[in-house]
């Protein structure tokens, strides 16, 4: 029957939730609380890695790369999987690991946020600004459907490309926003216009692409040592069974 869940459903989804539950090696805050853009009705998004146990591999059915739940706003990688998307330098997880806001850190976990560095490269500037490209296009669609922006969204664009600028010219990614907090949540709440908000997207877009040239980031990530750390969590794992 449509809307339940079957006995079968049910037991998989308690499966996963128990792979978020006790093999959880790091666990943060997300979204505006850990970018210092909260008000009070903003919600609380957890995000979190878990490693699998390493004999979960030696059957047909794998363990999944990601699991939803099981608390509202929750989303969990697994460790693998988590690893080779902040290699490909995507935007969410690589700020994931850069929270303020820590709410579970193992050992593991401790050797996965001192490896931050080594996702970062300037490959970040490709992947940063697809998805702002991304965005602004969504962006200016509800401005031709509708006159104006999700104001929202055009914030977190617009904290997007402010952080690839900086991180390009810094050398480190720091996702506290809050030198920029007044102006965003001005952006937030309407009070800047489409035409400005582009302007500044466009103007950000700009420095980025000035700042790659000259930026102290490595030209690639440092793929060795991640995989090597990768290993060791696999082999303690093997060995705990």
């Amino acid at each position: 029957m449509t809307g339940q869940t079957t006995p079968s459903g049910a037991t998989a989804a308690s499966g996963r939730h128990a792979l978020v539950r006790d093999h959880t090696v790091y666990a943060c805050v997300m979204g505006s609380r850990a970018f210092g853009l909260a008000i009070g009705s903003s919600d609380t998004d957890r995000r979190g890695v878990y490693l699998a146990p390493t004999a979960l591999f030696w059957r047909f059915e794998k363990p999944p790369t990601h699991v939803e739940g099981p608390r509202e706003e929750e989303f969990s990688w697994e460790l693998e999987r988590f690893c080779e998307l902040a290699l490909r330098s995507n935007p969410n997880i690589l700020e994931c690991l850069h929270s303020p806001l820590v709410e579970r850190l193992t050992p593991v976990g401790e050797e996965l946020l001192a490896l931050r560095g080594a996702f970062l490269s300037r490959r970040v500037h490709a992947s940063f600004t697809r998805y702002a490209k991304a965005q602004h296009g969504r962006l200016l669609a509800g401005v031709r459907l509708h006159g104006a922006p999700r104001w929202k969204q055009a914030m977190h664009l617009l904290r997007l490309l402010l952080s690839c600028r900086d991180m390009l010219r810094t050398g480190r990614l720091d996702i506290d926003a809050t030198p920029y907090r007044d102006r965003l949540l001005a952006v937030k709440r309407g009070e800047l216009s489409w035409a400005e908000i582009d302007a500044w997207a466009s103007r950000l877009s700009d420095e980025s692409d000035a700042a790659l040239a000259r930026s102290p980031l490595p030209a690639a990530p440092d793929a060795a040592a991640v995989e090597s750390f990768l290993h060791r969590a696999r082999r303690t794992s093997a060995a705990s069974a």
